[in-house]
Protein backbone atom coordinates (compact mmCIF):
# COMPACT_ATOMS: atom_id res chain seq x y z
CA UNK A 1 0.00 0.00 0.00
CA UNK A 2 1.82 3.38 -0.60
CA UNK A 3 1.74 6.20 1.19
CA UNK A 4 -1.45 7.86 -0.74
CA UNK A 5 -3.37 4.81 -0.11
CA UNK A 6 -2.84 4.70 3.44
CA UNK A 7 -3.56 7.97 4.00
CA UNK A 8 -7.22 7.60 2.44
CA UNK A 9 -7.47 4.69 4.00
CA UNK A 10 -6.88 5.84 7.80
CA UNK A 11 -8.87 9.11 6.65
CA UNK A 12 -11.94 6.83 5.46
CA UNK A 13 -11.87 4.77 8.95
CA UNK A 14 -11.32 8.15 10.68
CA UNK A 15 -14.44 9.26 9.62
CA UNK A 16 -16.75 6.67 9.41
CA UNK A 17 -15.77 4.95 13.11
CA UNK A 18 -16.57 8.87 14.82
CA UNK A 19 -14.82 7.60 17.38
CA UNK A 20 -11.18 7.99 18.30
CA UNK A 21 -9.07 4.92 16.48
CA UNK A 22 -5.62 4.18 18.38
CA UNK A 23 -2.12 4.05 16.38
CA UNK A 24 -1.97 -0.17 17.17
CA UNK A 25 -5.50 -0.56 15.89
CA UNK A 26 -4.18 1.39 12.95
CA UNK A 27 -0.60 -0.09 12.45
CA UNK A 28 -3.01 -3.90 13.02
CA UNK A 29 -5.11 -3.15 10.53
CA UNK A 30 -2.95 -2.01 7.71
CA UNK A 31 0.14 -4.15 8.78
CA UNK A 32 2.49 -0.80 8.66
CA UNK A 33 5.10 0.40 11.20
CA UNK A 34 4.29 3.35 13.09
CA UNK A 35 6.18 5.75 11.26
CA UNK A 36 4.11 4.98 8.26
CA UNK A 37 0.68 5.71 10.48
CA UNK A 38 2.17 8.82 11.63
CA UNK A 39 3.04 10.39 8.32
CA UNK A 40 -0.04 9.96 7.18
CA UNK A 41 -1.67 11.10 9.89
CA UNK A 42 0.45 14.19 9.77
CA UNK A 43 -0.36 14.59 6.05
CA UNK A 44 -4.13 14.85 6.92
CA UNK A 45 -3.49 16.99 9.69
CA UNK A 46 -1.88 19.85 6.98
CA UNK A 47 -4.40 19.00 4.48
CA UNK A 48 -7.11 19.91 7.94
CA UNK A 49 -5.04 22.97 9.09
CA UNK A 50 -6.48 24.94 5.89
CA UNK A 51 -9.15 27.73 6.48
CA UNK A 52 -11.43 25.71 3.75
CA UNK A 53 -11.25 22.72 6.16
CA UNK A 54 -14.31 22.39 9.01
CA UNK A 55 -12.90 19.63 10.24
CA UNK A 56 -9.12 18.59 11.67
CA UNK A 57 -8.12 15.56 13.76
CA UNK A 58 -7.71 15.48 17.57
CA UNK A 59 -5.05 13.20 19.60
CA UNK A 60 -6.81 12.01 22.23
CA UNK A 61 -4.02 9.81 24.18
CA UNK A 62 -2.50 7.34 21.33
CA UNK A 63 -5.47 7.69 19.23
CA UNK A 64 -7.26 10.28 16.89
CA UNK A 65 -10.49 11.64 16.02
CA UNK A 66 -11.83 13.11 13.44
CA UNK A 67 -14.02 16.09 14.65
CA UNK A 68 -15.78 19.61 13.12
CA UNK A 69 -13.25 22.40 14.21
CA UNK A 70 -14.44 25.25 16.95
CA UNK A 71 -15.12 27.61 14.92
CA UNK A 72 -18.22 25.83 12.93
CA UNK A 73 -19.95 25.29 16.51
CA UNK A 74 -22.19 27.51 15.77
CA UNK A 75 -23.25 25.90 12.23
CA UNK A 76 -23.82 22.96 13.51
CA UNK A 77 -25.89 23.79 16.67
CA UNK A 78 -27.98 25.74 14.46
CA UNK A 79 -28.30 22.65 12.08
CA UNK A 80 -28.38 20.17 15.22
CA UNK A 81 -30.64 22.33 17.00
CA UNK A 82 -29.53 20.29 19.98
CA UNK A 83 -31.34 19.87 23.15
CA UNK A 84 -28.51 20.87 25.48
CA UNK A 85 -27.51 18.26 28.62
CA UNK A 86 -27.82 19.34 31.92
CA UNK A 87 -24.61 21.51 32.84
CA UNK A 88 -22.15 19.51 35.33
CA UNK A 89 -22.90 20.41 39.17
CA UNK A 90 -20.27 22.15 41.15
CA UNK A 91 -19.76 18.85 43.08
CA UNK A 92 -18.73 16.74 40.00
CA UNK A 93 -16.48 19.75 38.98
CA UNK A 94 -14.82 19.24 41.88
CA UNK A 95 -14.90 15.68 42.28
CA UNK A 96 -13.02 15.54 38.65
CA UNK A 97 -11.07 18.27 39.73
CA UNK A 98 -9.43 16.00 42.50
CA UNK A 99 -8.94 12.95 40.27
CA UNK A 100 -7.40 14.29 36.96
CA UNK A 101 -4.70 15.87 39.47
CA UNK A 102 -4.21 13.39 42.01
CA UNK A 103 -5.11 10.10 40.29
CA UNK A 104 -5.66 7.03 41.36
CA UNK A 105 -6.85 8.40 44.06
CA UNK A 106 -9.66 6.73 46.30
CA UNK A 107 -12.87 7.54 47.19
CA UNK A 108 -11.72 8.22 50.84
CA UNK A 109 -8.55 10.43 49.70
CA UNK A 110 -11.65 12.39 47.46
CA UNK A 111 -13.75 12.90 50.73
CA UNK A 112 -10.75 14.18 52.97
CA UNK A 113 -10.39 16.50 50.38
CA UNK A 114 -14.01 18.13 49.55
CA UNK A 115 -14.94 17.69 53.03
CA UNK A 116 -18.18 15.91 52.08
CA UNK A 117 -19.62 12.41 51.42
CA UNK A 118 -18.87 12.00 47.23
CA UNK A 119 -20.83 8.55 46.61
CA UNK A 120 -23.31 9.82 44.07
CA UNK A 121 -21.32 12.17 42.68
CA UNK A 122 -18.85 9.24 41.48
CA UNK A 123 -21.47 7.04 40.41
CA UNK A 124 -22.16 9.93 38.32
CA UNK A 125 -19.11 10.78 36.93
CA UNK A 126 -18.68 6.88 36.30
CA UNK A 127 -21.93 6.67 34.09
CA UNK A 128 -21.19 9.73 32.22
CA UNK A 129 -17.44 7.73 31.26
CA UNK A 130 -15.55 10.36 32.57
CA UNK A 131 -13.73 8.51 35.54
CA UNK A 132 -13.04 4.68 35.70
CA UNK A 133 -11.99 2.01 38.41
CA UNK A 134 -8.14 2.14 37.82
CA UNK A 135 -6.99 -0.35 40.31
CA UNK A 136 -7.56 -1.22 44.07
CA UNK A 137 -5.49 -0.58 46.93
CA UNK A 138 -3.53 -3.50 48.60
CA UNK A 139 -4.79 -2.10 52.47
CA UNK A 140 -7.20 -3.55 54.59
CA UNK A 141 -10.60 -3.23 52.54
CA UNK A 142 -9.05 -2.85 48.93
CA UNK A 143 -10.38 0.70 48.31
CA UNK A 144 -10.90 1.24 44.25
CA UNK A 145 -9.04 3.83 43.06
CA UNK A 146 -9.69 6.29 40.31
CA UNK A 147 -8.58 7.68 37.32
CA UNK A 148 -10.10 9.98 34.32
CA UNK A 149 -10.78 8.43 30.88
CA UNK A 150 -10.01 9.50 27.12
CA UNK A 151 -14.09 10.68 27.18
CA UNK A 152 -12.19 13.13 29.62
CA UNK A 153 -9.63 14.28 27.70
CA UNK A 154 -12.55 14.29 24.71
CA UNK A 155 -15.17 16.52 27.16
CA UNK A 156 -12.20 18.87 28.02
CA UNK A 157 -10.80 19.32 24.63
CA UNK A 158 -7.69 17.62 25.77
CA UNK A 159 -4.76 15.29 24.35
CA UNK A 160 -3.08 14.50 27.21
CA UNK A 161 -3.11 14.83 31.01
CA UNK A 162 -0.31 17.28 31.07
CA UNK A 163 -1.86 19.83 29.43
CA UNK A 164 -4.16 19.98 32.33
CA UNK A 165 -3.73 23.69 33.96
CA UNK A 166 -0.37 24.08 36.73
CA UNK A 167 -2.41 24.11 40.32
CA UNK A 168 -0.72 27.12 42.08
Amino acid sequence: MDVYELTAAIEAILFVNGDSVSVKQLTELFDADEQSIYAAIETLQRRYEREDSGICLQRIADSYQMVTKPQMASYIQAFLRPVYKKQMSNAMLETLTVIAYKQPVTKAEIEDIRGVNSDKVISLLLEQGLIKAVGRLSTPGRPIQYGTTDEFLKHFGLSDLKELPKIE
